[in-house]
């Protein structure tokens, strides 16, 4: 059973920048992908990024390009998104997921194991 815990969100000015963490347990995670997502009160689950646990390769929603960096830290089964530039439009909670395999995906529907998501709120 994969297990998601993010953390790192909280209260930030407009321009500031936080690091989120989204540990993983439960199984090895070899052949799998891990996204970041996000959601807006009133609006749907957004992708923002998406890594691949074999070989680190990434890939970004347009949104999610030039201010945030997807990374991964094997040894501690932790994968990271770096938000850099924040804006008061990026307040939401964020949630990691999981989806099994190597194909990317933008679908919240093709992930399958979600954590309980972190509040980020941006002050302007």
């Amino acid at each position: 059973q994969v297990q998601l815990v993010e953390s790192g969100g909280g209260l930030v000015q407009a321009g500031g920048s936080l690091r989120l963490s989204c540990a993983a347990s439960g199984r090895t995670f070899s052949n799998f992908i891990i996204g970041w997502f996000r959601q807006a009160p009133g609006k749907d689950r957004e992708f923002i990024a998406a890594i691949r646990w074999s070989g680190g390769s990434r890939y970004y929603a347009d949104s999610g390009q030039g201010r945030f960096t997807i990374s991964r830290d094997t040894a501690k089964t932790t994968v990271y998104l770096q938000m850099n530039s924040l804006k008061p439009e990026d307040t939401a909670v964020y949630y990691c997921a999981s989806r099994y395999g190597s194909i990317w995906s933008l679908s919240k529907n093709e992930y399958d194991n979600w954590g309980q998501g972190t509040q980020v709120t941006v002050s302007s």
